[in-house]
């Protein structure tokens, strides 16, 4: 650990995206950092964040911060990506790493300038992705490494299909869908997606923006399919539901010897459930829970560990530094995440498969 505390500041919306989920308190959270600045160009909300963070200065330009107040890390906490890319650039042209709030950008050409940027001075810069960082996320990882499951053959996830069910949902909590996926199974190869409205086929005339600032959306009900190495094929279907919103967000995962159901955040429900049929009813293989020391042990972490998934990951960031490696959630895997969400309006607007990466670094809602 460094001699010195981290210089930390955090940069953030009221109003607009505001503070994201606590990427300004998480700080408060360890003695390796201190947040030394703010920087908001709302008044109220710059002093009440000031007061909430204990910053000694606070700013409403950021860049005017970052040049001033020459951090080591900042927070790029607000939760709406449309000043994603200026930011994060921003902060690496000072020097300073990143913690970055999801989704991470609008665009692939965004994300491609921010990890160009981060690369180019030497910068870290880890994505609010909490179950990646979680240790029940490890144990399932670890189960699937070990064969338990056999080969993983279905990976199926869905959005919290509440009102914005469809293209919002897509992008705003698709994106820990993605990340997880290839967390537990690589890279996606291919993307096969069909986007429907009311029914019927979504076309041109359906995009509309998005809410917070997310850029265009398009349909109620969207399905697409990923292909990823060997045979594992991933599946994400959103749309309004009528009944049982949020119900099911979490992510399926099946091989050839039983599956495994996994949620999200910072100690997510798992399940593990060692049958081949894929019918536990039928052959009376019990389900396991799964927790952070394996399937049917006690769990050895508290109720505190739930508000610990932040923590985790500014603990990362900060050993990433140290260590020079990257976070383990870093920008190239929320630029994936990001590109997982693109593919499936690039495949709906030339209805076919596409494959990953896309050629297509603009938005494909915006290409004519």
């Amino acid at each position: 650990m460094p001699a010195n505390k981290y210089r930390v500041a955090v940069i953030g919306r009221t109003g607009k995206g505001n503070y994201g989920h606590a990427l300004d308190t998480v700080w408060l959270k360890t003695d390796r950092a201190e947040v030394v600045a703010v920087a908001d160009e709302d008044e109220p909300g710059r002093a009440a964040a000031a007061k909430r963070l204990g910053a000694r200065a606070a700013y409403a330009d950021y860049r005017q911060m970052l040049a001033k107040e020459k951090p080591r890390i900042v927070s790029v906490a607000d939760r709406w990506p449309d000043c994603h890319r200026d930011m994060v650039v921003a902060c690496a042209e000072h020097g300073a790493s990143i913690f970055l709030e999801k989704p991470v950008a609008r665009t692939l050409q965004e994300a491609d300038e921010m990890v160009a940027a981060c690369e180019k001075h030497h910068v870290k810069c880890a994505v609010a992705h909490q179950t990646r960082y979680s240790p029940r996320a490890k144990a399932v990882k670890d189960l699937i490494a070990a064969g338990r499951i056999g080969d993983v053959l279905e990976l199926r996830g869905h959005g919290k299909e509440d009102r914005r069910g469809g293209g919002e949902d897509l992008m705003v909590l698709g994106t820990h869908t993605f990340d997880l996926m290839r967390f537990l199974a690589g890279d996606a190869r291919w993307c096969f997606a069909r986007i429907a409205q009311g029914g019927r086929k979504a076309v041109a005339g359906d995009v509309r923006p998005g809410g917070e600032q997310i850029g265009p959306v398009l349909g109620d009900r969207i399905a697409a399919e990923y292909g990823f190495d060997g045979p594992a094929v991933g599946s994400f279907l959103t749309h309004v539901a009528k009944a049982g919103p949020g119900a099911r967000y979490w992510l399926e995962v099946r091989g050839t010897k039983g599956m495994i159901h996994l949620g999200f955040g910072a100690l997510p429900p798992a399940y593990l459930c060692e049958d081949p049929t894929w019918m536990p009813g039928k052959s009376k293989v019990p389900w396991q829970e799964v927790t952070s020391a394996g399937p049917g042990k006690p769990e050895t972490l508290t109720a505190r560990d739930l508000d610990n998934g932040n923590v985790w990951i500014a603990t990362d960031l900060m050993d990433a530094i140290e260590q020079d490696r990257q976070p383990l959630g870093d920008l190239a895997d929320g630029r994936a995440a990001l590109e997982m969400i693109l593919a499936v309006y690039e495949s709906h607007r030339q209805d076919r498969p596409v494959e990953l990466p896309l050629t297509n670094r603009r938005h494909p809602l915006a290409t004519g």
